[in-house]
């Protein structure tokens, strides 16, 4: 008999990534289909990894925690063990929302960028990362998101409010990321990838900046593409769009249906705003199998939402609905916020999984905290999507078989009851029981 450990987060309880008693396969000699089946027949994509961002709001935060606290936030996100067991990051070239402010790392009008300095970085953001690979044990891969040029580069010469980048910069600003990956690799930090731009068709309050699709392929096709190239940066991957599900057919179909522009491009990335179409995710697959799809950035919006338990079963809805359809990893937003939701430089403040109480110095484990973990820290590095069918359609499911030979299977309930299920493998079945609102992952070898 095959046993499956079992870990349960559940709403009515106290059970929070707990290990509840295992369960065994017995032998199926009913012959019924089980409500949830899984089969090593077809397999999907790889896993690069889970993980969150470094961003000057979640550094600067942490830097106001006393050093124990600061400490025990990188570890409970970063240890393989102990932790989630996040392996990869995000941050942000130059300022983002989430910054204390406008910020740029050139003067003014520096065309050749003679004045690139990422100086500001190593007040936070940049020692966060180096004690979160500390305790990771070894490298982490980052990806690199700019969310507009210097106001100079811009037709609204204002880093806020949109605008959009004027042609005559079009190379100093393709330059500028290669400057900032190669400040970044000076500090032995491992800039996996880089998106084009951060929300290209909002314009926001915030630092942000417009490109049509027509752009954005043109700029990675005669700029960016080109002068990473010349810069020896062909191994920095390209991710397009950043943004969110609703327009991602048209904009990636626009951009890799251009032979010449796709060449550099890794693949697609996701925000998980507007629009919960996860079918938009994997028409995009299907169209360009050969190219990947990345979660690069979710969040709660409208401020801190202190133990509510529609954010974690929010992150899982979402989580399983972009696995099932060909994301390779997920990146979470801000890594931990302040009791107000920020800091941030034009009060556009969001919910994070860990909050900091910077005047109590009290850490705070939302709901979302725990439903992530039941991925990352099961679903690990190079695992690969298996075949699932699921009968029971109250039932939201997911699975992996993961390097070591362990198949890990999501299982989360969102209804007000609680729901009995079972699970098939192979020629057996067991029988269980997912509490009302709560989520699950079973593991078991194959």
């Amino acid at each position: 008999m095959t046993r499956i450990s079992v870990t349960l987060t559940a709403k009515y309880s106290d059970d929070r990534l707990a290990e509840k008693e295992p369960l065994t396969f017995t032998s199926n000699s009913s012959n019924k289909s089980a409500d949830i089946h899984v089969s090593l027949d077809e397999t999907y994509q790889q896993i690069v990894g889970f993980g969150g961002a470094f961003t000057e709001a979640a550094a600067f935060t942490l830097s106001q925690m006393p050093e124990g606290k600061r400490q025990e936030v990188i570890e409970n996100y970063f240890d393989q063990e102990k932790g989630l067991g996040y392996t990869i990051g995000r941050v942000h070239i130059h300022s983002c929302d989430f910054a204390l402010e406008n910020y740029t790392y050139v003067e003014d009008n520096d065309v050749e960028l003679k004045t690139f300095d990422i100086s500001r970085d190593h007040q936070w953001v940049i020692p966060m990362i180096k004690d979160a690979m500390n305790v990771k044990g070894g490298s982490i891969p980052l990806l690199a998101s700019p969310w507009s040029p210097p106001a100079w580069m811009k037709s609204n010469g204002d880093m806020n409010h949109g605008g959009k980048l004027l042609p005559e910069y079009r190379d100093a600003w393709a330059t500028y990321y290669t400057k900032f990956i190669q400040s970044y690799q000076q500090e032995g930090l491992d800039i996996w990838g880089i998106t084009v731009q951060n929300e290209p068709a909002a314009v926001q309050v915030w630092d942000s900046c417009i490109y049509s699709a027509e752009e954005e392929r043109d700029f990675v096709k005669n700029h960016l593409g080109p002068i990473m190239h010349e810069a020896g940066f062909e191994d920095v991957n390209i991710i397009i769009w950043d943004h969110n599900r609703d327009l991602v057919v048209e904009r990636a179909s626009t951009v890799l249906e251009d032979e010449a522009a796709a060449k550099y491009v890794w693949g697609t990335g996701i925000h998980w705003y507007v629009s919960e179409d996860f079918e938009n995710v994997g028409k995009v697959h299907e169209r360009f199998p050969d190219k990947h799809l990345l979660f690069t950035e979710g969040c709660q919006e409208g401020g801190v939402k202190l133990g509510e338990w529609f954010t974690g079963e929010r992150y899982g809805r979402n989580i399983i609905g972009d696995l099932n359809n060909w994301v390779e990893g997920y990146l979470d937003w801000n890594l931990v916020l302040n009791e107000n939701g920020g800091p941030n430089h034009v009060q556009n403040l969001c919910d994070a999984p860990i909050i900091a109480d910077t005047s109590t110095k009290e850490l705070h484990y939302n709901s979302s905290y725990y439903y992530i973990g039941h991925f990352s820290k099961f679903i690990r590095p190079g695992a690969v999507r298996i075949e699932l069918n699921t009968e029971n359609k109250e039932l939201q499911t997911t699975a992996f078989l993961n390097e070591d030979g362990n198949i890990a299977l999501v299982v989360m309930n969102e209804q007000d009851h609680p729901i009995p299920f079972s699970i098939g493998y192979k020629n057996s079945k067991c029988e269980t029981e997912l509490p009302a609102h709560s989520i699950a992952t079973y593991i078991f070898a194959k």
